[in-house]
């Protein structure tokens, strides 16, 4: 390890690998530290197809076709009286290679990116933590770091790049991270061999289920090896307070949803059940002088339209043509390297505002599609990822006053 770099990432999930990767390619001097050892555990296993084109610009297209990851090519809703929806299937939307993605195991999916950065040049370490970063006169100049052996090294940076997701090291320290007061949700979650899946090319979807009362809701993620991810998702303290263990939460939901009863009769729980909370959030400022903010360290929506990898990998690549070109420049301040921000937010907020369609009760989103057909291929888009273009949001030009009179009859 150096005493000095161009740019150090921390943390080395879908983001920081492809901030450090595209860095280190652009030509300058790049250190990736992770503080868990690589591979490790991570939820997130479903990709947006529109993930494709970083994954293409990382040059990694092949080796996710040669992978066992299961190929992801629809995704289903059911409601909260079980009834499923049509899949949603993204070639009939888009009949290219780029309409199809998969559900990947996060261990070998992001250990396959941290190698793709050492390949492009980073220096890339595991097992190694950033205790803090370095401030001076406003401008962040450098990490203390530390090695799983106890060893401390101080590093100086003319760029940091936080990948720490909800670790979220940078926005921790200058508190300018906030909690979205809507979306105070949990999740419950854990793997199962041998869930029923559907025949054909619907059966690698990700399927989203209500619960009778639609005070949850359940993801279904086929996974390889016959290894299904499942998962319950409600408000905080819906779910965790007062109710005993995890596993008899889950098990108190998932009476509530006869179609996943169904699809685990002769299925096999092969996993602990885990718990994650708050992870819905924002941040107030994304870059500063010397530093920029990627993936989770943003900030994140939540887990329905499974949009987390790619805004992961989009704002890392983003942030990283940003921060290369502050290299070239001399130029590290906050306006170049936040200046994708906004944009960047632009786009995501329809996947916000489609959250918020979902989690109203009152609202039928396939009652609306029965009423106005023609935006049906809006709507792939959005669950395709497409939403960094003008018109990406166009249905929303019905859908909120749909929303607005829904509410209001209820």
């Amino acid at each position: 390890m150096k005493d000095s770099y161009d740019c150090v990432v921390i943390g080395g999930g879908p983001a920081g690998s492809t901030a450090a990767a595209l860095v280190a390619e652009a030509g300058f001097s790049t250190l990736l530290i992770e503080r868990e050892r690589m591979p490790r555990f991570h939820v997130g296993e479903s990709l947006m197809p529109e993930t494709y084109w970083t994954l293409q610009r990382l040059g990694v297209l092949e080796q996710m076709k040669s992978s066992q990851f299961t190929r992801k090519l629809s995704v289903q809703f059911v409601n909260a009286s079980g009834k499923e929806s049509q899949p949603f299937f993204f070639r009939d939307h888009d009949p290219r290679e780029c309409a199809e993605t998969w559900q990947v195991e996060r261990a070998d999916f992001d250990k396959m990116l941290f190698d793709n950065a050492a390949e492009k040049g980073a220096e890339c370490r595991d097992r190694t933590r950033a205790l803090a970063v370095r401030f001076d006169n406003g401008r962040a100049t450098g990490l203390t770091l530390q090695t799983d052996e106890g060893q401390q090294h101080e590093v100086a940076s003319r760029v940091i790049v936080d990948a720490t997701g909800q670790q979220a090291l940078i926005s921790n320290a200058l508190g300018i991270r906030e909690e979205d007061p809507k979306l105070r949700k949990a999740a419950i979650w854990g793997y199962y061999r041998n869930a029923r899946r559907d025949p054909g090319d619907n059966g690698g979807a990700t399927i989203i289920m209500h619960t009778r009362e639609k005070r949850s809701w359940f993801w279904f993620i086929p996974l390889s090896d016959d290894i299904t991810s499942i998962g319950v998702v409600g408000d905080r303290d819906y779910l965790l307070k007062g109710r005993g263990r995890p596993a008899d939460v889950y098990e108190d939901e998932l009476v509530l949803c006869p179609a996943l009863v169904e699809r685990l009769a002769n299925a096999e729980l092969v996993s602990e059940f885990r718990v994650t909370k708050e992870f819905s959030y924002s941040t107030r400022q994304q870059a500063g002088d010397g530093w920029v903010l990627v993936g989770d360290a943003f900030g994140f929506i939540d887990p329905i339209y499974s949009s987390g990898v790619y805004f992961a990998l989009r704002s890392g690549e983003l942030a990283a043509d940003a921060v290369a070109e502050a290299l070239r420049r001399n130029d590290t301040s906050a306006a170049q390297l936040g200046g994708w921000v906004q944009p960047f937010r632009d786009g995501t907020r329809w996947i916000r505002q489609l959250v918020d369609v979902y989690y109203t009760d009152e609202f039928s989103l396939g009652a609306f599609l029965r009423e106005h057909p023609e935006h049906r291929g809006n709507l792939t888009d959005l669950l395709i990822g497409r939403v960094f273009h003008d018109g990406a949001g166009r249905i929303f030009d019905d859908l909120m006053p749909a929303l607005d009179r829904a509410r209001q009859m209820n």
